[in-house]
């Protein structure tokens, strides 16, 4: 290969995104290449943009743009009574798609793992209790994976929120042991939405 420093850093950089590696990231490098004007310049703009105005909401977790309030957080046109508990973003777009749930969600950005270094409060919880208490919400479905993380990290929320009346629900059949939000198909997720139980020690 050519020895070009821009081009290698690029395939660095692609190759660490999900489900691609270097020969994957050279494939997408050189159809950029290919298809400068069309691709590259329209893609560099929007990245930066992106970057400049799309950002974490600090309450909820969702994404939300320097232009617009959160939609997921601050919707006054839907007033929900449940919040929905996941651990990423791409839970929610996941489950969003399948249709089998309205509601608020609460995107925690992460699980408590000891293997890690995600600190509790980079959670967002004690931001979830508060709402669970501003928005008088009746149920909190906890919807995360079904890891040993997912379970330590819904045990914790169910501790925090002992001190308020909502009722604590979880996913239930359909989601496999160690089986990841993201990864599930529709039917699974309205099973496992539809044969939700309350959540116990």
């Amino acid at each position: 290969m050519q020895d070009i420093s821009e081009i290698d850093e690029l395939i660095k950089l692609i190759s660490r995104l999900p489900g691609l590696g270097p020969k994957s990231a050279k494939r997408i490098v050189l159809k950029l290449i290919n298809n400068r004007e069309e691709l590259i310049k329209p893609m560099a703009k929007t990245l930066a943009e992106v970057y400049k105005n799309v950002f974490r909401c600090k309450i909820c977790g969702s994404l939300k743009s320097n232009s617009n309030g959160c939609n997921n957080c601050e919707n006054n046109k839907n007033k929900f009574n449940k919040i929905c508990v996941v651990e990423n973003i791409a839970d929610q777009w996941s489950i969003e798609t399948s249709s089998v749930y309205q509601g608020y969600f609460h995107i925690l950005g992460g699980t408590i793992a000891s293997s890690n270094n995600q600190k509790k409060e980079d959670l967002l919880i004690n931001s979830l209790v508060e709402r669970v208490k501003k928005d008088n919400i009746e149920e909190v479905i906890l919807a995360t994976s079904a890891t040993v993380e997912g379970q330590t990290t819904a045990f914790y929320i169910q501790d925090s929120l002992k001190n308020t009346k909502v009722k604590i629900s979880k996913l239930a059949q359909g989601l496999p042991v160690g089986g990841e939000i993201e990864n599930l198909d529709d039917g699974t997720l309205i099973s496992a939405f539809k044969n939700r139980q309350s959540f116990k020690k």
